[in-house]
C-alpha cells in the first residue's frame, strides 16, 4: 500500500522536480518507509532519469512520478518505486496488493524476465512487458491503482482496480495531465486551482457523494472502477476493462451454495493474510467483520488481533457483540474509546485526508481506529463490501417486496394502504425507487436546498449506472457496487492511510465477487410473501451469508437488527466546542459562500432549543461537512 502523484506536460514543457517533490511530500502519510521520483520524456526524445531533487528543471524531461512506499511485501530496497525495468523502457508506480501476483513470478522468470524482488509490484511490471495491458489486467486479482509508462509504445496507462478499492484521480487541461492517489497533491502544482464543480452539487446534496468519474472539483475526475486511461501524444482514451457481469440463475441449492461460498471465502482470507508485517482485523461486532476474524483464526491459525471502537453510551456500543466474537475466536482485543471531543479535534483533519466532505459521521471512528491500531499492526482486514455484494441493506428487502408482492392490492386497504404507499411510492419505477432509497436527503428537503432543483438530471446520471437488463436484485446490487460502495471504500482507504495502515477487504476478492454474480438472487435476498414482514428486513437480507454465519455463531447474533455503526452526532453539535465552531465559523461561512440557502440552514439549526429530527441532523451534518471541505480546499485555509 502506497501513494503516488505526478504529471505529464502535454505541451512538452520541462519537468519541474521541485513541484513534483511537493506533490509527493503532501501524501507522505501513505508511505513513510521510502520515497522515490522518476522523470521521463514520452513524446519527443525518449528518456528516463531518477530524480534526486538537486536540480529544479530537467529540460530533456517533460513528465514525472513521485512515490511514497508503505512496505508490506519484501521490506528490502528491492521494492523501491517508481520501478524501472531492467531494459529501461518501462516504468511502474503501483499502489495496492495483487493477491495472485506471486503465482506468476516463477513463470515470468522462466521466460527470461529478471525479477529480483518478492514484491507483487515487480511481477506486475513484467506481466505487462510479457502480455500487454489488457491481458495483464485480465489476470489480476487484488486492489490496485498504478501507472505504467511504456517508452517503446510512447504511451502511459493509468489504471484503477475492478471495484474501486484503491483511489485514483486525474486533472486535465489542454497543457497538462496530473494524476494522484489523493486530490490534495494537485494543490501543490501552480497550474491547479481548486474550484467547485456546481454541475455535481445536486448529486452531492442528494447522496452525499459523487459517483463514477465525478467529483466536487472542477476538471478533477476519478478514474472509474474497472477502467484505465491510455495516454499518447495524439489522444487520451478512457477504456473499461472489467464490469460486474450478472449471470442467469444457476441451478444450485442453498446447501451447495453455502459450501461453495465457504470454500471461496477461505481462499480469499488465505490470500489476504499474505504479508511481511503484522495483520489485524477491524472488528465492529457485525457479522461481516466477525466472519473475517473467525475464518482467519479458525482455518489459518492467524496470529491476528482485533481492533474495535467502543462507546461509553450503551445506546451506541456494540461491545456485547465484540465480546462474543473475541471470546469465540480466542483473539486478543484492542478497544479504543470514541469521544465527541476526538470528533471535534479531528473534523478538519479527517476532511483534509478525505479530500471531500465527510459523508458519514462514523468516518471519524475509522480514523480513530486506524490511529491507534497503527501502534500494533500495519494491515487491517475489514468486512467492507459485503452489504453491497450480498444485498445487506433494508432497501434490498423493500425492493424485493415491491417487486415480488402485490403491494398495489394492499395499498387499497384502509390504514395499511397509506403506509405502504408512503413507504414504497408505487408510482415510481423499481429503478427510481431503489436509487432514491439510497439517497441521504428527502425530495422535500432537496427542493428546499437545491438552487438548480433538477432532480431528473441527477436521476438520469444515476440510472446510467443501473443495469438495464437482468434480475432486479442483481441489478440493484450492481448499482450499489458502482456507487455507494466505492464511496465507502474511499473513506476506508483515506482514513486508514492517514495513519499509514493498509486496509484489505476479503469480501471483494475477485473470485468472491464473480461467484456471487452467478448465484440465484433468492440466495442473496430471500423472497418475502408475508405482509406482516415488510419491516423485518433482517430476516431476508444477505441470506446466504447469514446461513454461512450461523454455522459459527448463534442465530440471535446473526439475525439481530443491523446497527450501522452510529455516532452521537447531536451531542457533538451541542455539547462540545463544535457548537462554537458552527456558530462562529461554519454558519457564517455558509452564509457568505451562498451555495446553500442560509436562512433555510439557520432555520434547522435554531431548532436546537427544542429537538432535531433525524433528517435535521443528517442535513446539518452535510452542510457543515461541505463548508469544512470548502474552507480547507476551495479557500485553502
Amino acid at each position: 500500500m502506497c501513494g503516488f502523484a505526478g504529471f505529464i506536460n502535454l505541451n512538452n514543457q520541462p519537468l519541474n522536480s521541485h513541484v513534483l517533490k511537493a506533490m509527493t511530500d503532501i501524501q507522505e502519510h501513505r508511505g513513510p518507509d521510502d520515497q522515490g521520483m522518476v522523470g521521463f520524456s514520452l513524446f519527443k526524445d525518449l528518456k528516463v532519469d531518477v530524480i534526486d531533487n538537486e536540480t529544479a528543471e530537467f529540460s530533456h524531461l517533460h513528465a514525472g512520478i513521485g512515490f511514497n512506499r508503505l512496505s508490506i511485501l519484501d521490506l528490502s530496497k528491492k521494492g523501491h518505486q517508481p520501478m524501472i525495468s531492467h531494459c529501461g523502457n518501462y516504468i511502474l508506480a503501483y499502489n495496492g496488493e495483487t493477491y495472485n501476483a506471486l503465482s506468476f513470478r516463477e513463470g515470468l522468470i522462466a521466460k527470461g524476465h529478471p525479477i529480483q524482488s518478492k514484491t507483487d509490484s515487480e511481477v506486475i511490471l513484467y506481466l505487462y512487458i510479457e502480455y500487454g495491458i489488457d491481458k495483464m489486467l485480465d489476470l489480476l486479482n487484488g486492489m490496485f491503482a498504478f501507472i505504467i509508462v511504456d517508452l517503446k509504445l510512447r504511451k502511459s496507462f493509468i489504471v484503477r482496480d475492478q471495484l474501486g478499492i484503491k483511489p485514483m484521480y486525474i486533472y486535465k487541461t489542454s497543457t497538462i495531465l496530473m494524476f494522484s492517489s489523493e486530490i490534495k497533491s494537485f494543490t501543490k502544482h501552480p497550474e491547479f486551482k481548486a474550484e467547485l464543480n456546481t454541475n455535481h452539487l445536486d448529486e452531492y446534496l442528494l447522496f452525499r457523494y459523487c459517483a463514477h468519474d465525478r467529483t466536487l472539483y472542477r476538471d478533477v475526475k476519478q478514474v472509474p472502477p474497472g477502467h484505465y486511461y491510455e495516454i499518447s501524444e495524439d489522444e487520451i482514451k478512457v477504456k473499461e476493462y472489467w464490469s460486474y457481469k450478472m449471470v442467469d440463475k444457476r441451478d444450485i441449492n442453498l446447501k451447495d451454495a453455502v459450501e461453495l461460498l465457504d470454500t471461496t471465502f477461505k481462499e480469499s482470507i488465505k490470500s489476504q493474510l499474505m504479508s511481511d508485517v503484522l495483520v489485524g482485523c477491524q472488528l465492529s461486532g457485525g457479522i461481516d467483520s466477525s466472519l473475517v476474524t473467525t475464518y482467519a483464526r479458525e482455518f489459518f491459525n492467524a496470529n491476528m488481533d482485533t481492533f474495535s471502537i467502543v462507546f461509553s453510551d450503551k445506546d451506541y456500543s456494540e461491545e456485547e457483540f465484540i465480546n462474543y466474537v473475541t471470546n469465540h475466536t480466542n483473539s486478543d482485543s484492542h478497544r479504543y474509546q470514541y469521544s465527541n471531543q476526538y470528533a471535534f479535534e479531528n473534523f478538519f483533519k479527517a476532511t483534509w485526508h478525505l479530500d471531500q466532505p465527510i459523508s458519514i459521521p462514523n468516518t471519524l471512528g475509522i480514523k480513530r481506529l486506524a490511529e491507534r491500531a497503527k501502534e500494533n499492526v500495519t494491515v487491517l482486514l475489514s468486512g467492507e463490501g459485503a452489504d453491497e455484494l450480498f444485498g445487506g441493506y433494508s432497501r434490498y428487502h423493500d425492493l424485493s417486496c415491491r417487486y415480488n408482492m402485490n403491494l398495489k392490492g394492499y395499498a387499497k386497504m384502509p390504514i395499511l394502504g397509506g403506509k405502504i404507499q408512503n413507504k414504497y411510492d408505487l408510482a415510481q419505477t423499481p429503478e427510481d425507487f431503489f436509487i432514491m432509497s439510497s439517497s441521504a436527503m428527502s425530495l422535500k428537503d432537496f427542493k428546499t436546498f437545491s438552487s438548480a432543483n433538477d432532480i431528473q438530471s441527477v436521476l438520469t446520471q444515476r440510472k446510467e449506472l443501473f443495469p438495464k437488463q437482468g434480475d432486479m436484485i442483481k441489478r440493484a446490487s450492481t448499482y450499489d457496487l458502482k456507487t455507494y460502495m466505492v464511496d465507502l471504500l474511499n473513506r476506508q482507504d483515506k482514513m486508514t492511510m492517514a495513519h499509514s495502515v493498509e486496509n484489505r477487504v476479503p469480501f471483494l476478492d475477485r473470485n468472491m465477487v464473480e461467484l456471487v454474480a452467478r448465484l440465484p438472487s433468492e440466495l442473496l435476498v430471500k423472497k418475502c410473501n408475508d405482509i406482516r414482514h415488510l419491516n423485518k428486513s433482517n430476516t431476508y437480507t444477505k441470506y446466504i451469508l447469514k446461513e454461512l454465519a450461523v454455522k459459527r455463531f448463534n442465530t440471535g447474533f446473526v439475525y439481530r437488527n443491523k446497527s450501522g455503526f452510529p455516532l452521537p452526532v447531536k451531542d457533538l453539535f451541542l455539547k462540545t466546542k463544535m457548537n462554537e465552531l458552527i456558530e462562529d465559523q461554519l454558519l457564517p461561512g455558509i452564509k457568505s459562500r451562498g451555495v446553500f440557502d442560509f436562512n433555510a440552514v439557520s432555520k434547522i439549526w435554531n431548532k436546537k432549543e427544542n429537538e432535531f429530527s433525524k433528517s435535521d441532523i443528517k442535513n446539518l451534518w452535510m452542510f457543515f461537512a461541505f463548508e469544512t471541505w470548502a474552507e480547507l480546499f476551495l479557500d485553502a485555509k
